[in-house]
């Protein structure tokens, strides 16, 4: 049992290795090699999840290594392999000759990997190792055309703020040792004696937050658009963004064991929900709305965690893998097709390329929150346990699904409109267009995109109480029919106004499409004084903070260990040498008066001892 679970570590662990130190010379065969390794975790991902197999080993002195996959994680890896197979397949097209695919696909499969040890290790240091990895593969990957300094520094941004959040997992572990816990097992954690279990919950809630992308950490996410688009489908579906929200949903034991966590958790992630999606209201960038959307998304599962929903959470999470990933390779293959991603160039996407365009509608018809689609009875079910902690929490949670409407509306009306009559106007300007979609993207798109359908059965009475008895939370709360209506009617009215705010007085289409322009404009400047400068505004804030309080305090504390270096040099030199060179002198001094009666001659030793003896004969009768 214990095998099959190494080689689900293995064989993408190990094969993204290979292929990353081949580089160029993998060659053609890397994507080959890559989507192999792929569909053979998935394999072993589902062997896993019926058989359930755990492992232990010695990692270092008194500490060891524990893996094992229970019903959330048995849920987790399934969806990581399956979302790495179908985004490693679809870039099997989207990589030319002149591309290091090996070094690519390689940082894919260690990528992934690292997500499955994050999922299915039991002990703090197994997950701080594979929470590091996951965040350098996130840097190399999103930098991956490292030469443009753009896309280099982009990397650099995400990859500082997620590690100065991951620091608090490191704390967690310091506080879990001097806390009497006696272990380092993630069950565990809870035990902590007073105040450290507070500390420990404290740093595993800020490395998640920061790794989800949840306010005050949401910015690092829009810089990571800067990646290729299958790294986008992968980093916000399945693997790191979706990491924080897991670790939140694993520890619910721990955020339930103090009075604050849950509630702190849940309020971020519901104000996340909203925010983030007034913000991808306000994009004019397909890939930066997804990416707004996103930190929207996982705001539910980080509400679920929070307010005691781990199995909504969970629903949410694999609807929204499926979703987010079937939008960000649509996005990819009209960037590659039309060479851009600006959502006025894309009108009439959909119907140029109408095998990529009707995935994309399904799945921004899903991301609406739409009945009977997967995210629609996925939030139900968060929003029942937020109901259950909090009506507020609700509130908030069903304001965000409206807004959700609005901007999945958004993308969908610009890139359904009928073609303009210059076709081509506003193309090419990231750049250039190949005109055509790859043949491999089809598969993968419809894959996904049909998921993102129908998950939504995982929220029907009996799979929904066959889920919550997998990952052990068969007492959560359920949605009663009038949660399921109101939530349905809340988004359906939302994306009719959206809608019809974007689509009257349509038939005048050069005069339509003025007002529908200004309409927008209205809608996205309200959004941007409402939202995006405040938090913009707090983001500045908290970088003049970051270098002058924060950086300024590391500046003093290293001038002042320059100054006393310096002194320290100083004393030593003048002193401590100086005394070495005085005894040193000294010590020449007396050897050279030592050698001075050694001549060789015998009678001036004679003379010597003479001299010496009347010396002392002198000293004795004067004594006497």
């Amino acid at each position: 049992m214990s095998a099959l679970l190494w080689l689900l570590i293995a064989v993408p662990l190990g094969g993204g290795a290979l292929l990353a130190l081949a580089g160029r010379g993998a060659g053609r065969a890397a994507p080959l090699l890559g989507v192999a390794a792929a569909l053979v975790t998935l394999g072993l991902a589902v062997a896993a999840a019926v058989t359930r197999p755990g492992a232990s080993t010695p990692l270092f002195a008194g500490v060891r290594a524990g893996f094992a996959v229970d019903g959330l994680s048995a849920v987790m890896v399934v969806t990581v392999a399956a979302v790495t197979l179908a985004v490693l397949l679809f870039s099997t097209g989207e990589f030319g000759e002149g591309d290091n695919r090996g070094r690519f696909f390689g940082l894919m499969l260690l990528f992934a990997g690292a997500m499955l040890v994050t999922v299915t290790a039991t002990t703090l240091p197994l997950l701080l190792m594979a929470w590091e990895i996951m965040g350098a593969t996130s840097w190399a990957l999103i930098g991956y055309w490292w030469q443009q300094p753009e896309r280099a520094y982009a990397a650099d941004v995400a990859f500082l703020t997620t590690r100065t959040a991951d620091l608090g997992l490191y704390l967690a572990a310091g506080a879990a040792l001097a806390g009497g816990v006696g272990s380092l097992r993630l069950a565990a954690l809870p035990g902590a004696d007073s105040p450290w279990l507070h500390v420990v919950t404290a740093g595993v809630v800020a490395a998640a937050l920061g790794k989800s992308a949840q306010l005050p950490f949401s910015f690092w996410l829009s810089r990571a658009m800067q990646g290729p688009s299958p790294v986008s489908a992968l980093l916000h579906s399945a693997t790191m963004v979706a990491a924080g929200a897991y670790l939140l949903l694993r520890l619910h034991p721990l955020l339930a064991a103090t009075s604050w966590a849950g509630p702190l958790v849940a309020w971020t992630g519901a104000l996340t929900a909203l925010a983030l999606g007034v913000v991808a209201v306000a994009q004019r960038d397909v890939k930066q709305l997804l990416a707004a959307s996103t930190s929207a998304q996982i705001g539910y599962m980080v509400l679920a965690a929070g307010s005691g929903g781990v199995a909504g959470g969970v629903t949410q999470l694999v609807a929204h893998a499926a979703t987010k990933s079937a939008l960000f390779l649509a996005a990819g293959a009209w960037l590659t097709a039309l060479g851009t991603r600006q959502l006025p160039a894309l009108r009439g996407a959909a119907r140029r390329h109408r095998v990529v365009g009707a995935a994309f509608v399904v799945a921004a018809l899903t991301l609406a929150g739409l009945p009977p689609l997967s995210l629609w009875a996925a939030k139900d079910e968060v929003l029942a346990a937020a109901r259950a902690e909090n009506t507020a929490l609700y509130a908030v949670g069903l304001a965000a699904a409206a807004v959700a409407a609005v901007y999945s509306v958004k993308a969908l009306w610009y890139v359904t409109r009928p073609l303009p009559e210059d076709a081509e106007a506003g193309y090419d300007t990231e750049q250039r267009g190949t005109r055509r979609v790859s043949r491999a993207a089809p598969a993968p798109l419809w894959t996904l995109a049909g998921a993102a359908a129908v998950l939504g059965v995982l929220a029907l009475p009996g799979p929904a109480s066959w889920l919550k008895r997998l990952v052990g939370a068969s007492g959560e709360p359920a949605p009663v029919p009038w949660e399921l209506g109101l939530s349905a009617g809340v988004a359906l009215a939302a994306a009719g106004a959206a809608w019809w705010w974007a689509a009257r007085e349509e038939p005048a289409p050069r005069a339509g499409a003025v007002r529908w322009a200004r309409q927008w404009l209205f809608l996205e400047q309200a959004a941007d004084a409402v939202v995006v400068r405040p938090v913009l505004g707090l983001a500045r804030a908290l970088a003049v903070f970051d270098d002058r309080v924060v950086d300024g305090a590391v500046r003093q504390v290293a001038r002042g260990g320059l100054t006393a270096a310096r002194l320290a040099g100083r004393a030593d030199d003048g002193g401590i040498d100086a005394a070495v060179r005085a005894v040193a002198a000294g010590a020449r001094s007396l050897g050279r008066w030592a050698r001075r009666p050694q001549t060789g001659l015998l009678h001036q030793y004679y003379a010597q001892a003479a001299v010496g003896f009347a010396v002392l004969v002198l000293i004795v009768l004067l004594v006497r």
